[in-house]
């Protein structure tokens, strides 16, 4: 699990990130102020709500984004010491797709996740199952390699209509069951029976292992 620490000065807005991320499948701690933050963590990101903050932590060799205003000084003084910039207001979407960005940048094999007996290679939108390439279709692809990300985490329908569809808000579709139908069949086929899995009245999370 992704550890990450944030210092959020906003009440709300900070009780509202530790809550989204944890749902998605992140470790946070949260802290109102930079100064709070414990010098010995080493979390995998930090995300400061003060750009401020910048000056007063000093928090092991983590992914550090920034959340400031529209400010073109602000937010170069800012890039000089941090991974990323995201202006306020936000879409809360883009702060966790700019986090897993960043730390991809960061990870040697970040192109690579590697299950043993699937591979999805994300630089050339391959999947490899047991060392031969497997066709999926662009949303099948996607919606695979969301779940092999996080192959021990249980996705909602409506986390991945988000993450996968781009969805803002949830829409009866039967989209998500329909491409994990295929999904599953395409893997069982390669070899993988069972490795996609219906967990009733949730959704849907990968096994890697198989039937």
């Amino acid at each position: 699990m992704t550890a990450l620490m944030l210092a959020e000065p906003e009440a709300s807005v900070r009780g509202f990130l530790a809550q989204q991320l944890a749902s998605d499948g992140f470790d946070v701690l949260a802290f109102e102020r930079a100064d709070e933050l414990p010098r010995a963590a080493e979390p995998d990101v930090l995300v400061l709500g003060d750009p401020a903050g910048l000056d007063r932590c000093r928090v092991g060799n983590c992914a550090v984004i920034v959340l400031g205003r529209a400010d073109a000084s602000e937010r170069v003084r800012a890039l000089e010491h941090c991974d990323d910039y995201l202006t306020r207001p936000f879409a809360y979407e883009e702060l966790v797709a700019r986090i897993r960005a960043v730390l991809r940048r960061r990870s040697p094999r970040a192109d690579l996740v590697d299950l043993g007996e699937l591979v999805v290679d994300r630089s050339a939108r391959r999947v490899i199952v047991r060392g031969r390439d497997l066709t999926l279709a662009a949303k099948e692809y996607t919606l695979l390699l969301r779940m092999a990300q996080d192959p021990d985490r249980v996705f909602t329908r409506e986390q991945l209509l988000r993450d996968v569809w781009g969805y803002r808000t949830f829409v009866p579709t039967r989209t998500v069951e329909s491409h994990a139908s295929r999904v599953r069949c395409k893997l069982a086929a390669a070899g993988l029976p069972g490795w996609v899995v219906n967990v009733w009245g949730v959704g849907y999370k990968l096994r890697p292992t198989a039937a």
